[in-house]
């Protein structure tokens, strides 16, 4: 069972805006509406983990935070089907040829992010880790 302060049930509408050019034409699909509850034509619950919070504090530090949508298989039309904070995860769903929309983070879920941040502490940054030259392989020994 999730803790009832680390989820909530957000609804969201995709639209689809084609555009030409150069004689080609392409589809971009966009979020357009993002709302509390589950109203719209599509309901998914935003659920936060504690593995995430210093994604979630990065994204949070950006400039324009935001959330990030998977919608299926990259080629065809979006379906959401999850949704996250933290880009790492939106970042590992592009890996898997996942289309992923983003779009910006509410004020009420931002407050309510800093809220589980402080609730729960800052993960500790442990940024990229740099591997020392020859680390990880068999060192040669002289006999």
């Amino acid at each position: 069972m999730t803790h009832p302060s680390s989820h909530r049930i957000l609804s969201l509408d995709i639209a689809s805006e084609t555009r030409r050019i150069k004689g080609f034409s392409a589809t971009r699909w966009q979020i357009v509406d993002l709302v509390p509850g589950d109203s719209g034509p599509w309901a998914l619950s935003l659920q936060l983990y504690l593995t995430e919070r210093a994604a979630y504090r990065f994204n949070l530090d950006a400039g324009t935070p935001r959330l990030f949508v998977r919608c299926g298989e990259s080629s065809g039309e979006p379906r959401p089907s999850a949704i996250t904070a933290s880009q790492d995860v939106a970042a590992s769903w592009l890996d898997g040829e996942q289309q992923v929309l983003e779009v910006a983070m509410p004020l009420a879920i931002r407050a309510w992010l800093e809220a589980y941040l402080a609730r729960h502490g800052e993960a500790p940054d442990e940024g990229r880790k740099k591997k020392r030259k020859g680390a990880g392989r068999a060192r040669e020994q002289t006999l």
